[in-house]
């Protein structure tokens, strides 16, 4: 059955009668009916283990979330004949999140924000190892923007991607270096004392789902379903408000009204901190999508460029103005 062994399947307490593929998984239909996900993980058990801990904690809140499901012999994670390890979950019936629906979008905001209430009160040291400082990330992601530059100024003949990117490099180069920056700065909780400081990261830090998008919040029955915790790790909480919105607002062409709204859905339920929101705007100030767009033509066969490459990165420059505007009206809350 596609690429699972019979050796792994007979591991669950359950007969596997069909697979289709997923996204990066299995959805196997069972002898009783039901659906299961079967998923690979690259993690160590005491990092499911942890993740298993955060769904119990969030169902005990009334928050709806995956249910991990263990082998015949109690296990959490089953091993392939090629040594790979899988977990399984209960496949979670639900329309995902239409991100061009308001009341879709402003429900999943929300629900985040009680997601993060929850979370915040939950420990287990598994989700704090290997986590990617953000600022650290940034540094790298500046790197690559200078090693993507040199490489094309390298070049005596430019394709059509190289030039669009060589005459917008200094601009995007400079709100790249402008948040590295600002990242560097000492947080007004450092000059509290060592307890204030304590005490106000608490309040900013907690588990994060890690990968909180529409494709992860399901819609069923007047309830809302958060799927997919394989990322979750231990952060600034606003660093998933940050990913939703970045994405609904390059979807929306930075919708201001729209942005506003989001923010209030959230707010309704988890006020932010003012260094809270500083670090949402230093995240939505990064020029993600066009270091993202450079990173994928570096990484890829060059030989030949892609015109969707082209074409999102037209894009990233079109939308550069009222992306501007967006973030003034961000920084207006950080002030």
């Amino acid at each position: 059955m596609y690429n699972l062994s019979s050796q792994l399947l007979e591991q669950y307490p359950f007969e596997v009668t069909a697979i289709q593929k997923g996204r990066g998984t299995y959805i196997c239909t069972t002898s009783e009916g039901g659906k299961i996900i079967i998923g690979s993980f690259r993690g160590s058990k005491g990092r499911v283990e942890a993740i298993e801990h955060v769904l119990l904690r969030l169902k005990e809140n009334g928050i709806e979330a995956d249910e991990i499901i263990h082998t015949r012999e109690g296990e959490i994670l089953a091993q392939e004949v090629d040594e790979t390890w899988y977990y399984a979950r209960k496949y979670m019936e639900g329309r995902e999140c239409e991100t061009r629906s308001r009341d879709d979008v402003l429900a999943a905001v929300e629900e985040l924000a009680k997601l993060h209430l929850v979370l915040q009160k939950v420990e287990d040291e598994n989700l704090k190892i290997g986590g990617q400082d953000y600022a650290m990330e940034v540094f790298r992601h500046n790197r690559e923007l200078k090693k993507v530059r040199n490489y094309i100024h390298g070049k005596h003949k430019k394709n059509e991607f190289e030039m669009i990117f060589m005459r917008n490099y200094e601009i995007f180069l400079k709100q790249a270096l402008d948040v590295e920056h600002r990242l560097m700065k000492p947080n007004p909780g450092e000059t509290q004392g060592q307890s204030g400081k304590q005490s106000r990261e608490a309040a900013m830090y907690g588990i994060c789902h890690g990968d909180f998008n529409q494709h992860n919040v399901l819609f069923t029955h007047g309830k809302i379903i958060i799927t997919n915790f394989e990322q979750a790790h231990y952060d600034v909480l606003v660093g998933d408000l940050a990913h939703f919105l970045r994405k609904l607002m390059e979807k929306h062409n930075f919708n201001i009204g729209l942005a506003t709204d989001m923010l209030a859905a959230y707010e309704k339920r988890r006020k932010l901190l003012p260094e809270e929101w500083e670090q949402l705007y230093v995240r939505m100030a990064y020029p993600q999508k066009f270091w993202k767009v450079a990173n994928h033509y570096f990484n890829a066969n060059k030989a030949w460029v892609s015109g969707r490459d082209i074409e999102k990165l037209n894009r990233v420059i079109e939308q550069e103005e009222i992306r501007q505007q967006f973030l003034r009206m961000l920084f207006y809350f950080v002030e």
